[in-house]
């Protein structure tokens, strides 16, 4: 059974690459299955109490916005599916791209016009660089598919907290606060639809965070669940505890974090101390017990697992848990407390729980806990039928671009002019962030298939296609790119698969896509042409299309013996197995091609145009000899 703290086993390096735990790691774990023996004895032996205390969930009011926008912006949008998309947020904080994935709203496609409350899921210790734990490792994205929220899922933070560090520390510049709380706000209002009405959910570390985070800035959430957190961080040996697990996940100093044991920071971050600033707000604290439940395996001592560190860090959870209920009840501040009787520091019991506490989270957020009654019927019913992996429905048909969408849990059913057919998944991404039938591809017409070499797949559509690989993800082909990609064999042409979406060019007259063996331009004034292997390795060298040779005016033919080339506005790029790509134009290239080209006296070139030594012109080498240029006198030798 894997660990908050292990991760699946796999540590994040500095590099961002993950290795496996080595020696150094072995040692620190069984400390803590020392710990954890210590305390698991009292657990087992029933001397710890684990009763369920509860009260009512608080209905709160509407908060003011959490600020204004610090100068965020979003460098790149990555659509993953129809209602999951990755956003790279540059961070004036931090100074550094940071990735933020969002789990639309059931109705963000249907209802177009609609607003929606959003959920922050706040990782563990060990937040990876590539993806939230939370889809990673748990149902969060199929749970929140009929959910009307928009679910944000900030990415890395190992060992962070999610606050504000007081200095720099392992290559990290963490002021995950201000980002949160001050910095992704706006962006999230003012472009993705979401209300300021908020929630904050965290396992451990995040745990920690969704309380403390609501208490220090008022009115940013109307609901925060600590799963398994630490709500305590000052009191005895627990600043001790908290450097040893952030040394332990990522080699972090908690000084460069919050000073040193004793500083103001780590006052300033303690939901105990800070309990009475959650007036107002609908809490929610959950924690096992740490004896052996039914998402671990028993060790064959009763109440013990095999998870020794997750038994020791769910038993710290209880207690600081435990003091932190008696803090709000102290301050007359009602929340939901749920002890379970059992259960280690493990992502089951954090998935177990995200569903537990949703109708709480729905009621805070004033949206309905159930998803309405829906139905597919006639010819999207019949496609449902027959591919029952769509799911059950999410939303009634409704009308987009002349035709009619059915959204479902795991994809979307088109239909118009009598083709129905479902689009989902890396695909269904890339058709979502291309505007869905009403952009450029229009309705689709085909299912998703398999690409007769079994690399990959693909859905067609009326103006193009969307092809996909486990290599390369997923890409949309269209235009007049997709017809001479089509005409030249698709991906079994020389091309290959897309590996690229389509781009304006940057002098703005075009526009290029890459492939696995080359890339294809099109322009206005010479339509759509390939560039591939060495010839479009030396195009590359001279400045693509805004360089000395223009667009491409054709795809590659042969040349000479073995030989190929491309024809461009101004010049052409001649390669050969024993000569390579060097390109030929101007008068150069007129005089050379009246004497036969390659095939001619000269043969195919070997290197660049130069300088005359010591005169005014140019000269280029070939096999058999060579071209000046002088003026407007062209002169061949031999």
């Amino acid at each position: 059974m894997r660990t908050e703290l292990e991760h699946g086993g796999r540590r994040i390096r500095p590099d961002g690459k993950t290795a496996r735990a080595g020696g150094a790691r072995r040692g620190r774990t069984r400390a803590l299955a020392l710990i954890a023996a210590a305390l698991v004895v009292p657990v087992a032996a029933g001397l710890t109490t684990v009763s369920v205390a509860a009260a009512d969930p608080l209905t709160t009011q509407s908060s003011p916005t959490a600020g204004t926008a610090a100068g965020a912006t979003v460098r790149s949008v990555d659509w993953l599916t129809d209602r999951r998309v990755a956003l790279w947020i540059d961070s004036p904080s931090m100074g550094t791209p940071i990735q933020v994935q969002l789990l639309l709203a059931r109705d963000w496609n249907s209802k177009p016009d609609a607003r929606f409350p959003s959920v922050f899921m706040l990782d563990g210790m060990r937040a990876r660089d590539d993806e939230s734990g939370w889809t990673l490792e748990t149902d969060a994205e199929s749970f929140f598919a009929d959910k009307n929220v928009n679910v944000v899922l900030p990415v890395g933070g190992q060992s962070s907290f999610y606050s504000d560090w007081v200095d720099q520390n392992n290559g990290q510049n963490y002021k995950w606060e201000t980002f949160l709380t001050k910095e992704l706000p706006p962006l999230l209002e003012r472009d993705w639809r979401t209300t300021d009405k908020r929630g904050l959910v965290g396992l451990s570390m995040g745990g920690t965070a969704a309380m403390f985070l609501p208490a220090r800035n008022p009115g940013f959430a109307q609901f925060a669940a600590s799963l398994s957190g630490i709500l305590t961080t000052t009191t005895l040996g627990m600043p001790e505890a908290i450097h040893y697990a952030m040394q332990d996940a990522g080699g972090f100093d908690s000084e460069a974090m919050w000073g040193a044991p004793g500083a103001e920071g780590w006052e300033a971050h303690d939901p105990y101390l800070l309990a009475d600033k959650l007036k107002g707000v609908s809490l929610y604290v959950s924690s096992g017990s740490g004896t052996a439940g039914p998402y671990d395996d028993p060790a064959g001592i009763p109440g013990v697992s095999t998870n020794y560190a997750g038994m020791g860090l769910e038993i710290l959870s209880r207690l600081t848990s435990q003091a932190f209920a008696t803090k709000l009840k102290k301050h007359g501040i009602p929340a939901q407390i749920v002890y379970r009787p059992s259960g280690t520091h493990t992502w089951k019991y954090w998935e177990f729980e995200m569903h537990q506490l949703w109708p709480q989270l729905a009621g805070a957020l004033g949206v309905e806990a159930d998803k309405p009654e829906c139905k597919a019927t006639g010819a999207v019913g019949d496609v449902a039928a027959a591919n029952t992996w769509l799911g059950d429905c999410l939303t009634p048909e409704y009308e987009v671009a002349g035709g009619r969408v059915q959204d479902f849990r795991f994809g979307r059913v088109f239909s118009s002019e009598g083709v129905t057919v479902p689009v989902a998944g890396a695909i269904g991404g890339v058709y979502q962030g291309a505007g869905g039938p009403a952009g450029p591809l229009g309705y689709p017409t085909t299912e998703e298939r398999v690409v007769p070499d079994g690399r990959g797949r693909f859905n067609h559509f009326r103006n193009g296609a969307i092809y996909w690989t486990p290599e390369h993800g997923a890409h949309a082909v269209r235009g007049k790119i997709f017809e001479t990609w089509k005409n030249q064999g698709w991906e079994g042409g020389p091309l290959g698969y897309p590996v690229l979406d389509e781009a304006a060019t940057p002098d703005g007259r075009g526009a290029v896509q890459g492939f696995e063996a080359g890339a294809m331009y099109w322009s206005e004034e010479t339509d759509a042409h390939a560039v591939m292997g060495m010839i479009l390795g030396k195009y590359a060298e001279l400045g693509y299309e805004t360089g000395v040779l223009g667009y491409p005016r054709t795809s590659e033919q042969p040349a000479g013996a073995g030989g190929r080339f491309g024809e461009f506005q101004h010049g052409r790029i001649y390669w050969s197995p024993l000569t390579g790509a060097w390109p030929v134009r101007g008068k150069i290239l007129e005089a050379w091609l009246a004497e036969g080209a390659e095939n001619g006296r000269l043969g195919f070139p070997i290197g660049d145009e130069t300088p005359i030594e010591g005169g005014q012109g140019i000269r280029q080498n070939f096999e058999r000899g060579f071209v000046t240029l002088e003026g407007d006198e062209v002169k061949l030798n031999p």
